[in-house]
């Protein structure tokens, strides 16, 4: 084979593995950040978001009464960049990995202490920094893309929201400072 011919040849085939790479790399479930500051507190939440596609989310493509990561692929992760007050109980500056246990009526709220995790594959409940339950609630409207929002309540004090497809939860914030 000559020498022109072999260097045409690797050029297409590596400007062919190139661009599959780069489809490769899109996220079907894209990563999103949300961050708000209570009081003196920067609150930021780090998750990947995951679309309903038309599919069965709640019993079905999230069963009931299993440990979730509330989002997809990393585990949804909280940074609290001083101590809050979490529906009433504390919990120290840092960062914890989300969690969230479902069922029809009521829901566990998982805060825990290992960060860094793919998924909920490796979750360890002695590890958990703090739980507390929650009732679902029927959304205003339909959300297509996981969605968390903060909305602040007053100086020192906010709301965190997941939403997805037509059900949110919800669960108070309180700034320690």
């Amino acid at each position: 084979m000559k020498p022109i011919y072999l260097f045409i040849a690797l050029i297409f085939f590596s400007v062919l593995n190139f661009s599959q790479n780069k489809e490769n790399k899109v996220r079907l479930s894209p990563k999103a950040e949300v961050m708000q500051v209570i009081g003196f507190t920067e609150v930021r939440i780090n998750y990947s978001r995951p679309a309903v596609k038309g599919r069965e989310i709640w019993g079905k493509l999230v069963p009931y009464n299993v440990v979730w990561r509330a989002g997809a692929n990393e585990a949804t992760k909280f940074t609290f960049s001083s101590d809050v007050i979490i529906e009433g109980k504390l919990i120290k500056a840092g960062s914890y990995s989300f969690f969230v246990i479902p069922t029809k009526s009521e829901w566990t709220i998982i805060f825990n202490k290992v960060a860094e995790q793919w998924g909920a594959f490796q979750y360890n409940e002695a590890e958990d920094a703090l739980r507390i339950k929650v009732k679902p609630k029927k959304s205003n409207h339909f959300h297509e893309w996981l969605t968390y929002e903060i909305t602040k309540a007053d100086e020192y004090s906010a709301f965190i929201s997941l939403a997805w497809e037509k059900l949110k939860v919800e669960f108070k914030v309180e700034a320690k400072n």
